[in-house]
């Protein structure tokens, strides 16, 4: 049989190699462990896929188990009997988080967790840090156990690839402040860094007083010739334009492909890949895999019910004991009877996939299944966030790609989820293994039906999501900022002790007392502004939170005052429709009698406008609250708690200004999840990344509010959560600055905007009958284009793309990003823009295809201070 190598094609064109490490001699080479692909990735073009990872290539479970199992026992002969008795294994989501569970199983005794991209709300984090290369770069760490990672004993960290050593440099930096140990071990499948990136990591141990060794199956360097990435780069786009390019259907099986053919989403043969080697073979006929029937499977698959056991976790995402191990390994042989009992009479070849980071569960029922010869052949993979090219070539590490929505309401938004080398592989079956989380009707009308093609049957195992009940923060030794305080267990419960009543203006805001009601604390006489300079080292340094501190009000110049006066002349009947549209939606679809909540403090212009129409047009009295949400943390649990003591949460509505990308709005929607009787479906003034289905508009137009910041906002500063001064039954805080007033305009911008209330009545109503009768399901086009842009732009987080004249306005107003892209042609609503770049020295580069009037970028590389999903810094690489 001839085989070659699956890392050929890239080498052959970019002249990329492996090279052995010399001391490696004796163990696997790193052509037998990797094959090489393309991605789109300003940073690196090229990607090591690994053969023995159950991810990206389908494999023997028995060999994927092995791998992590054997590098587990290594550990435990390094650390010895006391050592291997007080480890804990960390592995990282989403790639290594089976891997990690393996090794967990061979070292033994050992506890394990991984890292997830998955918050959950009331779970306070044992730490976090970011992964700058990676797809998608926040990590979270949410034990159940908050004394698991508190111990001094060897802390084991998994990782399948190690590259720079950047990753694990940041956590260990994160978790040793915390916990400091003596003992540190690095677990990969392949050691690939540089002589430079080795002497980093040895004066970095110097450097803590810490030991830190390094165990993996492999090592060696990737030899890069110059101009790589742009060749890479060229290569993708070339072959990406030819995937979307319809190609001719050969008339028989048999007759030959005169070159490699970029393989379409869905659809190309991807043949099944052992260790080191793809084999030639027929190429399958497009869309057609084996024992596909005719007409087609049922999208929806097949439910097998597994009866999982009551309490055991579904992996290590909150940790995963011995004792949990030992429980899952009693129940296997019944789980696995009950899916060889669905699967029938023996099948032919059965694939096992996981999802995400979800892998190690798929992989012990694959691996049992595999044991159990209920089938002739067992592969398991998993699907992935992570885009790479596929090429349908013997010689190219991913053959095929089939792409489908995310199902499970991640927080970071929605986005392209994948699996690769399953389409045309000729898998009798797919057995999809989701959470309880991702059990959702987006599953099958996505990943399910994407897979019906490509197979002769789809069935479809659940097991439940565990979701432990929240822990106190452990007490820190050793942290250079204020911890992040815990959010409160919510218990809206009636009889509680009454909180403090709501801040009103003139003592707190200057909006009428009756026009909003603030749920937080007076934080006015406390110091807590800083240069941006030194606010920014103190999140890089400290890795503290950006709302526990506060930058100092860019107070705008005369010129930039004409602007936004100006502006809101222009725009204030326009933006009158949007109030009076959005108002009618909500009254005549929430609420006849709503219960205003806007989030502070871009919303709460906003819920004052609302609250006005309102009144105008019905005669209703409103009630209107403004509440703190913080990205990373949620929203004060405490106000949702005073909320549902004195109304009804039904009639809660929440107001924002705008939507983006949407993150505020998966962030409430991800904290309500733990409070009864609250609608988390936000509403707001301008929905251009269509993220919400209640809106005045979906255009991006400038919101005249945005321009400034606490001076058309009621003096209000941002919000403030800080453990020193926000205590567990604390409203969050915020200031009210007094000494602006003179430059306050926030009652003049509700009037002027509230004055065209009548002339735009009729619109309204014609607007309203339109709506109300229409498909408003959020397409989230927006997220897409914020992801595209963040990888264009060598970015890697969308968190830090602000899309909108919004988000974009803001930016500027709050810091100094990186550059902002205009829409080309775009008129007047930038203005502003333009002259606050101006003065802040930020360049402005007009683009062609943007679906946003503008946006804003901040760069981890040249912005300070850049903050993720988490709320803390980008460390910058």
């Amino acid at each position: 049989m001839d085989t070659v190598w699956s890392g050929t094609w890239v080498a052959d064109r970019l002249g990329v190699r492996l090279q052995d490490a010399e001391e490696a001699a004796g163990g696997p080479r790193l052509t037998e462990l990797l094959g090489l692909a393309l991605r789109r990735n300003p940073k690196r073009a090229h990607l090591l896929v690994s053969q023995v990872l159950g991810k990206h290539v389908p494999q023997s479970p028995a060999a994927v188990y092995a791998a992590g199992y054997g590098l587990g026992e290594r550990v435990r002969e390094l650390l010895g009997p006391e050592g291997a008795a007080s480890a804990v294994v960390l592995g990282y989501a989403e790639t290594a988080t089976g891997l990690g569970h393996c090794v967990a199983d061979g070292l033994g005794p050992a506890p394990y967790l991984h890292s997830t991209r998955r918050p959950v709300a009331g779970l306070a984090p044992a730490g976090g840090f970011e992964e700058a290369h990676s797809h998608a770069t926040s990590h979270l760490l949410l034990p159940e156990d908050p004394e698991l990672l508190a111990g001094t004993g060897p802390l084991v960290l998994v990782d399948d690839e190690f590259s720079t050593g950047n990753t694990v440099l940041n956590t260990i930096r994160d978790l040793h402040a915390r916990h400091p140990r003596a003992h540190y071990v690095v677990v990969a499948l392949v050691d690939m860094r540089s002589p430079s990136d080795r002497a980093r990591l040895t004066a970095f141990a110097a450097e803590l007083g810490a030991r830190v060794d390094l165990i993996a199956l492999a090592s060696g360097t990737v030899s890069l010739p110059e101009g790589v990435l742009a060749k890479g780069q060229a290569l993708v786009e070339e072959y990406e334009a030819l995937a979307h390019t319809p190609q001719p259907e050969s008339e028989s099986e048999s007759e030959p492909q005169p070159q490699p053919q970029p393989a379409a989403d869905g659809a190309g043969s991807a043949l099944e890949v052992p260790a080191g080697a793809i084999q030639h073979r027929r190429p399958l006929r497009r869309g057609v895999s084996g024992g596909a029937p005719a007409g087609g499977p049922q999208p929806h698959g097949e439910r097998v019910p597994l009866d999982w056991p009551a309490g055991l976790p579904d992996g290590g995402r909150h940790g995963f004991t011995p004792a949990h191990r030992e429980a899952l390994n009693a129940a296997l042989p019944a789980l696995t009877g009950r899916l060889a009992d669905a699967l029938g009479e023996r099948p032919g070849r059965v694939l096992v996939l996981g999802n995400e980071e979800l892998m190690y569960t798929p992989l012990r029922l694959a691996k049992a299944l595999e044991e159990s010869g209920a089938a002739r052949e067992v592969r398991f993979s998993t699907t992935t966030r992570s885009p790479v090219l596929a090429v349908d070539d013997p010689g190219y590490a991913i053959r095929t790609r089939l792409v489908f929505p995310a199902h499970d309401a991640p927080a970071d938004g929605p986005g392209d989820r994948y699996a690769y080398n399953v389409a045309g592989a000729g898998f009798d079956a797919v057995v999809a293994v989701v959470d309880s989380a991702g059990d959702t009707p987006e599953l099958r009308t996505g990943l399910l039906a994407a897979l019906a093609p490509h197979t002769g049957r789809v069935l479809l195992v659940s097991v439940p999501s565990y979701v432990p009940a929240p822990a106190p923060t452990p007490v820190p030794t050793s942290v250079p900022m204020p911890v992040p305080m815990p959010v409160p267990t919510p218990v809206p419960d009636r009889q509680e002790p009454i909180m403090p009543e709501p801040l009103r203006g003139p003592a707190f805001s200057s909006y009428a007392p009756g026009d909003v009601g603030w749920l937080l604390q007076d934080f006015s006489d406390v110091e807590l502004e800083a240069p941006t300079e030194e606010r920014e080292e103190a999140i890089q340094a400290g890795g503290a939170h950006y709302a526990e501190s506060l930058p100092v009000e860019y107070q705008p110049s005369p010129q930039y005052q004409e602007l936004y006066q100006s502006a809101l002349a222009a725009s204030a009947a326009r933006m009158a429709r949007a109030v009076g549209t959005v108002t009618e939606t909500v009254l005549a679809e929430r609420s006849p009698s709503p219960v205003l909540v806007s989030l502070a403090r871009a919303g709460t212009p906003v819920g004052v406008l609302m609250r006005r129409w309102a009144h105008a047009r019905h005669g209703l009295d409103l009630p209107h609250y403004a509440v703190s949400i913080v990205r990373g943390r949620g929203i004060d649990a405490n106000a949702l708690r005073w909320l549902a003591a004195h109304h009804d949460p039904a009639d809660v509505v929440f107001v924002d200004g705008w939507t983006g990308k949407g993150a505020i709005t998966r962030e409430l929607k991800a904290a309500l999840a733990q409070f009864e009787g609250f609608n988390p479906e936000i509403v707001v003034l301008a929905d251009p990344g269509s993220c919400v289905e209640t809106y005045g508009t979906r255009e991006d137009f400038l919101i005249p509010s945005a321009c400034l910041n606490s001076t058309v906002s009621g003096l209000v500063s941002r919000t403030v959560l800080r453990s020193d001064l926000v205590g567990p039954a604390d409203f969050h805080g915020a200031k009210f600055y007094r000494e602006l007033a003179g430059a306050d305009v926030s009652v003049a911008f509700v009037d002027t905007v509230a004055a065209h209330f009548d002339e735009v009545a009729d619109a309204v109503g014609e607007e309203v009958k339109e709506l109300l009768a229409a498909d408003r399901t959020p397409t989230w086009e927006g997220w897409a284009a914020v992801e595209r842009i963040s990888e264009e732009y060598g970015i890697h987080d969308v968190n830090l793309v602000k899309p909108g004249v919004g988000e974009t306005t803001r930016v500027l107003l709050r810091r100094v990003p990186w550059k902002i892209l205009a829409q080309r042609g775009a008129g007047a609503d930038l203005d502003h823009v333009r002259l606050l770049a101006e003065q802040r020295g930020v360049p402005v580069e007009e683009v062609d295809g943007l679906p946003y009037t503008c946006v804003g970028l901040i760069h981890p590389r040249f912005t300070r201070g850049a903050t993720g999903a988490d709320g803390k810094a980008v460390a910058s690489k």
